[in-house]
């Protein structure tokens, strides 16, 4: 063995021994002298403290940090001057382990290198003045002279460690509440003259982080583990974590801080990526993620934020800003689903700067973004929730796009586009109530261009339609709108007053104004709206199934007033020209205030209405009819449901007021044996042509004579109708064959009794009388009184009225 390795061994050896013999004096000395120990070392860590620590036992724990000695205080106590007061101990521990230098214990000074504080519980606490009980601590004088300052005299502790340790920091003053499950803490200490810096580990679960107790806690039930560079500069006053990561709930986290110790305030900054929107919004306080959570975004986002405490109290809640990154994302707002959504977001608590910080003063705002809205591409440089009390959204929003991306996308199978293409530009301003858009004010355009729809509730199919939406705030209007449905053309425009209000609120108190205008109609088109809605119930579920339900009460519950005025209508064998109509729909009705038409060489005007019901629709019609040729009047409306008096029995011009009631198909036919009502008529220059009960009195009694074609000069007459019967008011006939009296009822089933008194007289003798000689000769000669009723096969017969007046 070389000389110089034997002199490097001895020294060796002799340095073991050296420190083996020191450590075994230190630990004879601290078993001799456990009283004078513990009382120094309490001396030691009350030297700086406005209260007492006590402790009621110390036993040494030699081995535990070798070559040091480590003693273990039982029992111990930390409490301030006003304890007597609050009654919350700073400091209740078990047991906290105490390593000490060996060799400033021999020399007779308590040098402490390390605490570790086990199964214990620290309550730092401020009460509602103000006071707090963390006044124990004395604040270290400060000095020029370093060299005045003995570091001896100073609490520097090179490593701390908390097992199993509860920390709460309740401050009533400020409502706050921070209360930590600790399972570990290991911090290693240096003491630079600038202050202290430190390397914590730490392990710990999060029961409450509550910067204001009236409004909840962030972090609620979260785990925290990672490390934490520390530094307490002294100048400053604060103590500065240099930003790591720190893994919350499971996700890892870049926190950085300041906390300013003389202020009590606190700025902490935050950066996360990848990570989802939910999981963000469940740290943050019930007040906040309540409303965010209001908002969804499926895939990970990056987010950025800032918690500033300025120590001041002043508004309750810390100052917060958030700003977030979403690419190529699906976000979900109250009125439906953003996808392919591209934004940049942020949210603060105080939007206004220098106001107050709380959700008066709170938005979330979406920069720059873009997105497919119900496959609508959508463009909006920035939309804003203010407030989140009384939200406001407000935000302009843009999109170019072919109306078929609409298909299958709604939510609902209302529609079907086949073709043209949507051009908008909207301001929008919204309450969300609920988060759920209110009281909305639009401003701007909607252009639709070349459009090809189809309503398939009501079968209705327009093409080369194109219109203008025009918003104005609460207000809409449709201006140089043009349909084609069918062979009908329609142009359109109309007014809404407060649509955007009422579209969520209360579509059944929308009132549209609809004007329309059209050179040739073909009603027979328009007969879906007679039929029942169609029900088709949306595929889709969550804010697709919410958007079509409102779109679809929208279009059947609101009013609707009409204004329509038609070159030419035509309906089967109906035509009419100059129609001028208002009519009404509401609810499950069609309401005609005032319809007049020339038809038929005459006028016609109606009112009444057509109510939608299942099976049939029901029908009221007052009517006034003016000079109208009857042969064509009977053949435009079917001849009224009835085959006994058609159009081929009648000549001649009519006036009539009708008051009737009835039912109409789905497919706009008048029900058999439905009609109710009166019809008050005058006939003049007519004929009764080939009608088959007075050619069969004709053949019963008058062969001699033409009853095949009754010429009447006038007549006035009064129907009632009861379904399928018709009485007939006492009427008198003059005709060119022969004059006679008739009343009775007429039916169009069984139950025909239809009396006839008829002189023999023939008209044609009286032509040269006066008028009141007609009328006084009428009736004189032979009268025979007969009887039409029913006979076996179903048809009628005439027969001798015994029973005559």
């Amino acid at each position: 063995m070389k000389r110089w390795l034997k002199i490097s061994l001895k020294i060796v050896s002799v340095l073991v021994v050296l420190i083996i013999l020191t450590w075994l004096a230190g630990a004879f000395y601290i078993s001799r002298n456990k009283k004078e120990v513990l009382a120094s070392i309490l001396s030691q860590l009350n030297k700086n403290l406005n209260g007492q620590i006590t402790a009621t036992s110390m036993e040494p724990t030699l081995l535990k940090s070798f070559p040091g000695v480590s003693v273990s205080l039982n029992g111990v106590l930390l409490r301030d001057s006003l304890w007597a007061q609050h009654k919350h101990d700073l400091l209740k521990a078990q047991d906290i382990d105490v390593s000490l230098n060996v060799l400033s214990l021999i020399v007779g000074n308590i040098n402490i290198k390390q605490i570790a504080i086990n199964n214990a519980s620290i309550y730092i606490y401020t009460d509602s003045t103000g006071y707090s009980n963390t006044s124990i601590f004395k604040s270290k004088p400060k000095t020029d002279d370093k060299k005045s300052s003995p570091k001896s005299s100073a609490l520097e502790v090179k490593k701390i460690d908390f097992n199993k340790v509860s920390l709460i920091l309740d401050n009533k003053k400020r409502f706050k509440l921070f209360n930590f499950d600790i399972d570990q803490i290991q911090g290693r200490m240096e003491y630079p003259d600038s202050g202290w810096t430190g390397k914590i580990k730490l392990k710990t679960k999060v029961n409450s982080f509550a910067f204001n107790t009236r409004k909840g806690s962030f972090l609620k039930d979260k785990s925290l583990d990672g490390t934490l560079l520390a530094h307490y500069s002294r100048d400053l006053d604060a103590v500065i974590l240099k930003p790591e990561i720190l893994n919350i709930g499971g996700h890892p986290f870049k926190i950085g801080a300041k906390i300013d110790l003389a202020k009590s305030a606190f700025a902490i900054s935050i950066a996360v990526d990848d990570i989802l929107f939910r999981d963000v919004a469940l740290l943050l306080s019930p007040n906040i993620s309540s409303k965010l959570l209001k908002f969804g975004i499926e895939k990970p986002i990056n987010i950025r934020g800032n918690i500033i405490d300025d120590g001041s109290g002043k508004y309750g809640d810390p100052l917060i800003k958030v700003g977030i990154t979403v690419r190529d994302n699906i976000v979900s707002i109250p009125a439906g689903k953003l996808t392919a959504c591209n934004f940049d977001g942020s949210f603060t608590n105080r939007d206004t700067a220098g106001g107050i910080i709380g959700d008066e003063n709170s938005s979330i705002k979406f920069h720059k973004l873009t997105a497919k809205y119900f496959n609508a591409p959508l463009k909006i440089d920035t939309f804003t929730v203010n407030n989140l009390a009384r939200p406001i959204a407000t935000g302009l929003v843009t999109s170019q796009f072919p109306l078929s991306n609409l298909n299958n996308s709604l939510g609902t199978n209302d529609f079907e586009f086949k073709n043209g293409t949507a051009n908008l530009r909207l301001y929008c301003q919204a309450d969300i109530d609920n988060f759920r858009f209110t009281k909305p004010v639009v401003s701007g355009k909607i252009q639709i261009a070349d459009a090809d729809i189809l309503y398939i509730p009501r079968k209705l199919h327009l093409v080369k339609s194109a219109l203008n939406i025009d918003f104005n705030q609460n207000d809409l209007s449709i201006q140089n709108g043009h349909f084609q449905l069918g062979k009908s053309e329609l142009n359109v425009s109309c007014s809404i007053a407060n649509f955007a209000n009422l579209y969520y609120t209360a579509p059944d108190k929308i009132l549209v104004n609809l004007k329309m205008s059209s050179p040739q109609l073909y009603l027979k088109e328009f007969l879906p709206f007679l039929g029942p809605r169609s029900s088709n119930k949306p595929k889709s579920s969550g804010n697709k199934r919410v958007v079509s339900k409102e779109l679809s009460n929208v279009l059947e519950l609101s009013k609707m007033n009409i204004r329509l005025t038609v070159d030419k209508a035509i309906y089967d064998n109906f035509t009419a020209k100059n129609l001028d109509a208002d009519i009404s729909l509401r609810g499950g009705g069609i309401f005609f205030n005032k319809i007049s038409v020339a038809h038929a060489g005459g006028q016609l005007s109606l009112d009444g209405n057509i109510m939608q019901e299942a099976a049939s629709n029901s029908f009221k019609i007052n009517s006034k009819i003016s000079h109208v040729s009857v042969k064509d009047f009977f053949y435009s409306f079917d001849n009224f449901g009835q085959n006994t008096i058609t159009n081929k029995n009648l000549k001649g011009y009519l006036s009539s007021l009708v008051n009737i009631s009835g039912r109409i198909s789905h497919t706009g036919k008048i029900l058999p044996r439905s009609i109710n009502g009166k019809v008050v008529f005058n006939l003049n220059n007519a004929a009764l042509v080939n009608f088959d009960p007075m050619v069969k009195v004709g053949k019963f009694a008058f062969a001699n004579r033409n009853l095949s074609n009754v010429e009447i000069k006038n007549l006035d007459g009064t129907l009632n109708i009861r379904g399928d019967k018709v009485e007939i008011a006492p009427m008198l006939v003059n005709s060119s064959a022969l004059n006679f009296n008739v009343k009775g009822i007429y039916a169009l089933g069984s139950g025909t009794n239809v009396a006839m008194d008829i002189p023999l007289r023939n008209p044609k003798g009286d032509e040269n009388l006066t008028k009141e000689e007609k009328k006084q000769a009428r009736m004189r000669g032979i009268v025979l009184h007969l009887k039409a009723v029913d006979d076996e096969k179903g048809g009628i017969k005439i027969r001798w009225n015994k029973d005559h007046d």
